[in-house]
């Protein structure tokens, strides 16, 4: 018998009681084994799961059930066997392949395995990260693991399938391309060949997709890898996987309808989930005074109210004082939660909204019969109290929290307090999914760091043509033609109406602070191919690891990645990022220079 073992005739999970009574060829990892003295029953592994062997003295010859004795957990086994039906009282229903089981006639030991440093089941969820991403060859062999990258499989390629449907042309760009500080920091690659010079890793292909609607292509795609140095979190990863997308003389009504197509094909074929289309269209602004975010978690209410109008020259210094200096009062009613929020919990949630800058949290219970219990209520008078109670529609039982300050602070704190207050209260249907547009976001956003305006998505992106004329006398208020995809509070992905022509764009790039030599000199190929005739476009890009995080309900995108990266950037399995052999540093014309020095 070769050494690659028997020809495979079926996957391991695939066997039922059809098969009853079939020789088949078998290969895997063995699982686990349990020796009974002259049976031994072993549980062989490959993608699909699992199905049980055994090795009965009585059927098998002593070489072959000696290899069984032999067996340890991950040695790769290739097996010729019979399929019999188990007997009733053996049956194990927690199995796909409970039913039956094969008894070996003959084996080959393909190769050994030292026992492994993790569990290779899904039994031990709690098992270090840090161990698991160390091992991550091994990892992956998990069921679960499997799972998800077959899943992503199937994702990328319903996608795929979809957008050649829709007649979309799949065009890869360039990994190498040029450094655009505008926006997150790149991932910068030295050229040997030009001393002192450096390629960019994309954070995106957007420049290159507006080129490609310049030449003509009229509706690209791409599952475009991207890259970006920034700090890590669950939601995020250095290098990741987008679907990038862009079409010609179109509205963002007509990109918005192909991308919730894309959805509705994903969830059907994935998911067994029928989408209602046309999604709901909320704007920037209703997302943010209801919500407090621009991609709000729907799923449970707890929805902001504004109670400036009631509480303005009211007793409370407080309430009245940050209305009467311009800014707001907003407040949420937590439905039912009087009676089980103690003081002690208020109080940390006073100290929760600090961490976004709000000096403070007021709040009033609502008691059974119509009584308040509050620290405020003796700054109020009776109507007044009345007043804030009606703003929030108020009802026996209630527990209402406010936050006074700027309209930004204020929002920005209660967005978090109730989404605090949801994971606290277990309020959200973790079973729904939420899929909605986000639409008409502010062009620009003041950097009260950098003293200047930048751009909310990317300074490609036109405004709104009512708010055109606005660009210089206000910049703060120019909408742009820009639409984000939420998921369950999650954002995944965004896109926008470009700008089309070069006059316009150097008018954007002269909002943001870049003078006309320093754009033309990082964006001048672009601002010159703009003089040839380019049609209106417009275009999305959505997180492909993000859509697979939701549609799997897993916590962190490392966890649907084959090989992810760490919290810090770093992997652990091969030990990068590493030093370099100096003489190819040299080669480069680099140095590395001490950061202490």
């Amino acid at each position: 018998m070769n050494n690659i073992g028997f020809r495979r005739t079926h996957m391991c999970a695939e066997l039922n009681e059809a098969n009853a009574g079939e020789l088949v060829n078998l290969s895997g990892w063995v699982q686990r084994t349990r020796n009974l003295g002259s049976i031994i029953f072993v549980w062989l592994r490959d993608r699909t799961g699992l199905v049980q062997l055994v090795f009965d003295e009585k059927d098998c010859d002593k070489e072959t059930f000696a290899l069984g004795e032999s067996l340890r957990g991950e040695y790769v086994l290739s097996v010729q066997g019979k399929v019999s039906l188990r007997d009733e009282a053996a049956v194990n229903e927690k199995l796909k392949t409970g039913r039956i089981e094969v008894f070996v006639r003959k084996a080959i030991l393909l190769n050994k395995a030292e026992t492994p440093p993790i569990y290779i089941d899904d039994d031990h969820p709690d098992e270090s990260e840090t161990v698991r991403m160390k091992y991550r060859y091994l990892d992956i062999r998990r069921p679960s693991v499997q799972r998800t990258l077959r899943m992503r499989h199937k994702i990328l390629q319903t996608l795929r399938n979809y957008m050649d449907g829709q007649e979309f042309v799949e065009v890869e760009t360039p990994i190498l391309t040029k450094s655009t500080p505008e926006g997150a920091r790149d991932f910068l690659v030295p050229s040997r060949l030009h001393h002192g010079t450096f390629y960019a890793l994309p954070q995106s292909p957007q420049i290159y997709k507006q080129l490609l609607m310049l030449g003509g292509y009229d509706r690209y795609f791409q599952i475009a890898r991207c890259f970006r140095d920034e700090d890590s979190r669950a939601d995020r990863q250095p290098e990741f996987t987008q679907c990038d997308i862009e079409m010609s003389f179109v509205e963002p009504e007509d990109v918005q309808t192909v991308v919730e197509g894309a959805f509705e094909e994903v969830f059907r074929t994935v998911k067994g989930i029928e989408l209602q289309l046309p999604l709901e269209r909320i704007t920037w602004q209703y997302a943010m005074d209801t919500y407090g975010s621009d991609k709000p978690d729907r799923r449970f209410g707890l929805t902001i109210h504004d109670v400036s109008d009631a509480v303005r020259g009211c007793g409370f210094s407080v309430f009245a004082g940050a209305v009467e200096n311009g800014g707001t009062v907003r407040g949420i009613n937590a439905k039912g939660l009087a009676a089980k929020i103690s003081r002690k919990e208020i109080d940390a949630l006073g100290e929760f909204v600090k961490t976004f800058k709000a000096k403070g949290l007021a709040w009033i219970k609502v008691q059974e019969g119509g009584a308040v219990q509050s620290p405020i209520a003796k700054f109020l008078s009776e109507a007044e109290m009345d007043k804030v109670l009606q703003a929030l529609d108020a009802q026996p039982g209630d527990a209402l929290f406010f936050v006074a300050d700027k309209t930004s602070v204020v929002l920005q704190s209660l967005g978090a307090l109730r989404l605090e207050l949801a994971k606290k209260f277990d309020l959200i249907d973790k079973n729904k999914y939420d899929l909605f547009w986000v639409t008409e976001f502010p062009l620009l956003e003041y950097d009260e760091e950098d003293g200047r305006y930048v751009a909310m998505h990317h300074p490609f992106t036109s405004a709104m043509d009512e708010d055109v004329d606005k660009m210089e006398t206000e910049p703060g208020k120019v909408r742009a033609k820009a639409y984000d995809l939420v998921l369950n509070g999650i954002e995944m992905g965004s896109g926008s109406i470009r700008i089309h022509s070069s006059e316009m764009q150097e008018r954007m790039f002269k909002l943001i602070g870049l003078p006309h030599d320093v754009a033309w000199e990082r964006f001048g190929f672009m601002l010159e191919a703009f003089k040839y005739g380019v049609p209106p476009h417009g275009g999305f890009a959505f997180g492909v690891d993000r859509l697979i995080m939701q549609l799997t309900g897993a916590q962190s995108l490392r966890d649907v990645l084959a090989f992810p990266k760490a919290a810090n950037a770093s992997c652990l399995m091969m030990e990068t990022p590493s030093t370099v052999d100096p003489e190819q540093l040299k080669m480069c014309g680099i140095a590395v220079v001490d950061e202490e020095k």
